[in-house]
């Protein structure tokens, strides 16, 4: 799939009360984020070159440099500028005396004109005698599409001030609505689950709600482009030949970090038994129970140089149990345990009747189909810190997947260990009682304040960009209550089987049985939130959704 070149123009504002963007609502119809708040923006035209001799400020080559590019960074600018008009209806233009143009300008005529591709932006402004001032705009952020949707863009993100004088509108075909709103407001909305956004919006918006006016903003974004996103393909081993890693896939992050040279000396696979030094002190160990829920088994991570501390030691396989005591020599001080699932804790007890280890960790829930042989003897509070000898770890609860999941924090590394509540490859089991999904979310959002370079999941490799991670499992998550809701609203009073049915018409019916327990999690959400209703084995909407 070809990832084509996009742009996004960032429009603020000061108003009264703060600092304003403005976000268009894409139609219910689009095939890419139906329903979803975006910026205004789209792809970059093949005619976007011939702006440039209508443009102010900044030459390409220098606009370029500070993007990365090669070449061509005023035309991500003008695609910005132009998509802008076509879709909000705001020009960002100067007249021929030097002054910003305002709503009255004839040139809000052409809007249909440019939206249809029957005028061009550089027909525009030769025709009204404008030039487009790219000084004014400022590069505030790169969003590469990840693999998976149906389109795939390599978006520019650029900020500006609203020309005052001009009156946003939505084009009524692609965008449906518009609304100016506070960055703070959007994300309490989309927490809410009543405004759908995307990934690369949101970490936008996160930037621009730790500022009170416009002019901070473009202050801060034309003082710190964003660095380069990883876009070279990695050298790796595979099965001992070499391979050449694409950015996204499972194994770039690791490598990358672990080899930051580019030799080609990690391995682009995990093999149970192999240990890995994935940071100062830190040995990923994989347990041989690979399976669909387990991917290529569960992550023991060894913590320390002469004393350790072990956290998630597994399943009781005494293969793997073996290895632990081995890699260590018996000398463990310390086991420390995410959750009692049955691939992560059962292999305490035979540790610890090794070693004579301290165990820490919250027990399993009583009569609930987990490790009921956990016996910790320390319960981590949320925020207290277990000393290990290659550095501090912090617990922060995670309730969600598991109602006693921990995950913990390696503070002087800013590595994570996620447990089962991040994993990589695929979404985590959500199953009530236990598993509660409001839970789980507001857990995520608690991590987003947390300092995390990198994730070391149960499940996988080494993942980087955590913020985008942790957003997009979010996003994934709110889309499909936006999925149930709908369904809901539509089919009430209605049976979780059938609402399955309609909300998960994405997935194979053959695990429709699964789907039905995350819609039963994403239901019990909405009642806890004021939303939906439970009478006998039919659930109704309540409240109003935006």
């Amino acid at each position: 799939m070809d990832i084509r070149p996009a742009a996004t123009l960032v429009l603020t504002r000061d108003t009264s009360e703060g600092l304003q963007v403005l976000l268009l609502q894409r139609t219910w119809d689009a095939v890419f984020m139906p329903g979803y708040f975006v910026f205004p923006g789209g792809a970059v035209d093949e005619q976007e070159p011939l702006g440039r001799e209508h443009a102010l400020g900044p030459a390409d080559s220098e606009i370029s440099q500070t993007m990365s590019v090669d070449e061509g960074g005023a035309d991500y600018m003008l695609a910005a500028v132009r998509e802008c008009f076509e879709e909000a209806g705001i020009l960002v233009a100067m007249d021929a005396d030097g002054a910003t143009i305002g709503g009255d300008h004839p040139v809000h005529g052409e809007r249909q004109a440019l939206f249809s591709g029957k005028r061009s932006l550089a027909q525009l402004c030769a025709q009204h005698g404008l030039a487009i001032p790219l000084d004014r705009l400022a590069y505030l952020g790169h969003w590469i599409t990840p693999p998976g949707p149906p389109r795939r863009f390599d978006t520019r993100f650029f900020v500006t001030v609203a020309p005052k004088g001009q009156v946003a509108s939505h084009d009524g075909v692609e965008t449906i609505d518009h609304v100016w709103i506070s960055p703070a407001m959007a994300l309490e909305e989309h927490r809410n689950g009543e405004r759908l956004l995307g990934l690369p919006t949101i970490r936008t918006l996160r930037v621009l709600s730790s500022f009170d006016n416009a002019d901070a903003v473009m202050r801060y974004a034309h003082a710190n482009p964003p660095e380069p996103y990883p876009d070279q393909p990695w050298p790796a081993l595979k099965k001992g030949k070499p391979v050449m890693l694409e950015p996204g896939s499972p194994a770039y992050d690791e490598a990358a970090k672990l080899d930051p040279e580019g030799e080609g000396s990690t391995r682009a696979e995990i093999v149970p038994g192999e240990p890995v030094e994935i940071a100062a002190g830190v040995i990923r160990l994989t347990a041989p129970n690979p399976g669909m829920m387990t991917g290529p088994g569960t992550n023991t991570y060894l913590f320390g140089h002469e004393r350790f501390t072990v956290l998630d030691p597994g399943p009781d396989d005494e293969t793997h149990i073996e290895r632990i005591l081995e890699l260590t020599g018996g000398v463990i001080d310390q086991v420390v345990v995410t959750h009692t699932h049955q691939d992560h804790s059962p292999a305490t007890a035979a540790l610890k009747a090794r070693t004579g280890c301290r165990v820490f960790g919250l027990p399993a829930p009583a009569g609930a189909s987990q490790d009921q042989t956990f016996a910790p003897d320390d319960e981590p509070e949320h925020g207290d810190l277990i000393v290990t000898d290659a550095g501090i770890l912090k617990a922060i609860h995670t309730p969600g997947h598991a109602s006693n999941h921990i995950c913990y924090l390696l503070l002087d590394q800013e590595l994570l260990f996620s447990g089962d509540h991040i994993m990589q490859g695929s979404t985590v089991v959500i199953n009530p009682p236990d598993g509660d999904m409001k839970a789980y979310l507001e857990a995520l959002y608690d991590l987003l304040a947390e300092p995390v370079r990198y994730i070391a999941p149960a499940h996988g490799f080494l993942m980087g960009q955590p913020e985008a991670v942790i957003d997009y499992l979010i996003t994934h998550r709110l889309a499909r209550e936006h999925k149930v809701a709908k369904a809901l609203k539509q089919l009430a009073p209605v049976t979780l089987k059938d609402l399955t049915a309609t909300a998960y018409d994405d997935v194979p019916q053959a695990i429709h049985g699964v789907a039905a327990r995350s819609a039963l999690a994403h239901l019990l959400k909405l009642k806890a939130d004021g939303k939906a209703a439970e009478k006998g084995e039919h659930w109704s909407a309540i409240g109003r959704r935006h």
